[in-house]
Formats: structure tokens, C-alpha cells, sequence
């Protein structure tokens, strides 16, 4: 026997790792997402402590132009959104208060339900289509064109430049937003118990009044204000993480908003959690 033959055939026998088990790769899966989320959470609280940091030398024009792009644009959407939603609260309701007598509690469940909830978080959903995706594809408009290094070259902070208007102006703006979805959802169901549930005016506006509670305001108007530092936060982080051509705006602005619409559900439920259970 030739001296390599014996190595040769040992060799040959050595047995192949086996596979991983579905569990093995469901924890290997499962620890990269949490590695992959820690990191964006960790960019995120960066970018927001950079934010605070840089308020002093913010222009307030600036503030004022990016609260008019991101506000007032968005109040045609919102008053057609929140008056369809209030009308199709009252409608549901009627039909399942009515077997009851009790139509006129429409206006508790259509007061309460728009203030505590519907209104901030379709005011934040809403706004995040439109300006998350915005601020995505601006900023990362400008790195691809490399306006951001241009920024840099001439000793402007880009992020205090670019990325601290949008967020003072849109955590400013999204209460006033949400304030706007609550009064003309209240109002589509305001429509509903007057013209087909036979309800007074002053009986709806009374009973509305008894149903809401100042807390419940307080809350929906600071939810919307997170709601706005999410949907700023977000995109513009996903803007300055653009590197390369226009498909990759394209993948930043729709994951703007997936991002900011899951974390914008997530801060709804911490916020009924905390203030709201039991």
C-alpha cells in the first residue's frame, strides 16, 4: 500500500457536520433581527440626542417652512379621513346600540374612541405616508447628488441643517393635526345621530361633553406629538443612510414608512397600557 493511500481513505471517511435543526436556525434568524433592531434603535436615539443638542442654532424660518409642507398639506386628507371614520363609528354603533335603546351613547363611543385613539393614530398614519417618505427621499436625494458632503465642506452641520427642522416642525405640528381629525371625526358622527338616529343637537353636544375628559385629551394630543417625533426620526434617518443610485431613495422611502407606521402602533399601545388600563 502506497504511504497516502491510508490518509486518503481516512479522510474520506470523516463524516459532514450535520445540519441545523429548525430550532437552531429560528434562534440564529431570530438573534440577527434583534441584532439588526438594536442597531436601528441605537441610530435613532443618536440622531435624537444630536436633535436636542443642536436646537440652539436652528433657524426658526426654517422650523416655519417645513411646519407648512408637513402640516398644512396635510389637512385636506385628514379632514375627509376623519369625517368618513366618525361616520362610520356612529353607523356600527347605531346598529348595535339601537337594539338597546340606547342610540344617543353613540356620541360617547364616537367622542371617546376619535380622541383617545382614532384620531392621533390615523392623524400619525396618515402623515407618515406623506412625510415620512418625504423626508426618505429629500435627504437621500441630496446624498446621491452629494449635497450633504457639499454641506459638510462649507462647516454646515447637515444634520442640524437638514434633519432638526423637520423634527421640531412635525412633533409642533401633529397635536394641532390630531386636534383637527377629533373635532370633524366628533362631527361625522355628529351627522349620523342627528340625521338618522333623530338625536337633538344640544342632547349630542351634551352628551359628547360628559364623555370626554380632559385626560383623554391631554393623551391623544401627547401621543400625536410622539407620533411626530417617530415619522421625523425615521425618515430622516433612512435618508442619510442612502449611499448609492435612485433605487435606493426608492427602498429607503417605503421603508420610512413601514418603519414609522409599526413603531407609531407599538407607542399607541405602550400609550394605552400605560394611561388607559384597568
Amino acid at each position: 500500500m502506497r504511504p497516502l493511500e491510508g490518509v486518503t481513505s481516512i479522510t474520506r471517511r470523516v463524516p459532514k457536520p450535520p445540519p441545523k435543526g429548525a430550532a437552531a436556525s429560528a434562534t440564529d434568524t431570530l438573534g440577527k433581527t434583534l441584532l439588526a433592531v438594536s442597531g436601528q434603535i441605537a441610530l435613532y436615539v443618536g440622531h435624537l440626542f444630536r436633535t436636542v443638542r443642536g436646537i440652539k442654532g436652528v433657524r426658526m424660518g426654517m422650523v416655519v417652512d417645513s411646519c407648512g409642507a408637513t402640516g398644512l398639506e396635510a389637512i385636506p386628507i385628514l379632514l375627509l379621513i376623519g369625517f368618513l371614520m366618525g361616520l362610520i363609528l356612529a353607523m356600527q354603533a347605531a346598529e348595535q346600540l339601537r337594539q338597546f335603546g340606547a342610540t344617543i351613547f353613540v356620541a360617547d363611543l364616537v367622542g371617546v374612541a376619535m380622541v383617545r385613539e382614532i384620531g392621533p393614530l390615523m392623524t400619525g398614519i396618515l402623515v407618515a405616508g406623506r412625510s415620512a417618505s418625504g423626508f426618505a427621499a429629500e435627504i437621500g436625494a441630496m446624498r446621491i447628488n452629494e449635497e450633504v458632503d457639499a454641506l459638510e465642506t462649507m462647516g454646515f452641520d447637515p444634520h442640524r441643517y437638514l434633519f432638526t427642522p423637520k423634527f421640531l416642525a412635525t412633533v409642533m405640528v401633529m397635536p394641532f393635526l390630531a386636534l383637527i381629525t377629533n373635532g370633524v371625526g366628533i362631527f361625522g358622527g355628529y351627522v349620523i345621530g342627528v340625521s338618522t338616529l333623530h338625536i337633538s343637537t344640544r342632547a349630542y353636544m351634551q352628551e359628547t361633553q360628559l364623555a370626554i375628559k380632559t385626560m383623554d385629551v391631554l393623551t391623544g394630543l401627547a401621543k400625536a406629538g410622539v407620533f411626530g417625533a417617530i415619522i421625523a426620526l425615521v425618515g430622516s434617518v433612512k435618508g442619510f443612510l442612502v449611499v448609492r443610485g435612485a433605487p435606493e431613495v426608492g427602498r429607503a422611502a417605503r421603508a420610512a414608512v413601514v418603519v414609522s407606521i409599526i413603531l407609531i402602533i407599538i407607542a399607541d399601545a405602550i400609550f394605552t397600557v400605560i394611561f388607559h388600563a384597568g
